[in-house]
């Protein structure tokens, strides 16, 4: 088995109800939901960076060269990053180029980890499986699917990844 590593992003999966603004937005002191997601499925190994907490929407190259950098310079030879799913597609085709022999496994979640009926660690106990399994490259796993980063789009009229 391959050793992994795991680079928060942020995105909804680690999302909160925020009861000022009646939304959604990151926790105010900085954490990610990570650790306690891999408590719960009982899964110990993988290393955990939170390289930032931003919306998807709002991310820039800036912050797709520093999700590069930090898979590049990860000592793993498989990296799940977890990403929002509004452009999810767009990072992977970023990073393709830049990653060289690592596997690197896209994840997000529609709804956050914190409102429990979410998504996200199906998700990422997908990604955490395929990053172990899938071959160098860039993948994103969504929805029970295992998308190549050519073929990784987000259908929003039926909110979640096909084919």
């Amino acid at each position: 088995m391959k050793d992994v590593r795991i680079i928060v992003t942020g995105g909804t999966l680690d999302k909160v109800h925020d009861p000022r603004s009646e939304g959604l937005a990151f926790s105010p002191d900085g954490s990610t939901h990570l650790p306690e997601m891999l408590r719960i499925g009982r899964c110990h190994f993988p290393a955990i960076e939170l390289l930032m907490l931003k919306d998807s929407l709002y991310f820039e190259d800036a912050d797709r060269e520093a999700i590069a950098n930090a898979v590049t310079n990860a000592p793993e030879p498989a990296v799940i990053v977890t990403h929002g799913t509004g452009t999810m597609g767009q990072t992977a085709r970023y990073l393709k180029p830049l990653i060289g022999d690592k596997t690197v496994v896209l994840t997000g979640a529609m709804r956050p980890f914190s409102l429990y009926t979410s998504d996200g660690e199906f998700n990422l106990g997908g990604a955490v499986i395929a990053a172990q399994l899938l071959a160098p490259g860039v993948w994103g796993v969504m929805n029970g699917r295992c998308f190549a980063a050519e073929n990784l789009n987000k259908n929003t009229a039926q909110g979640r990844f096909d084919a």
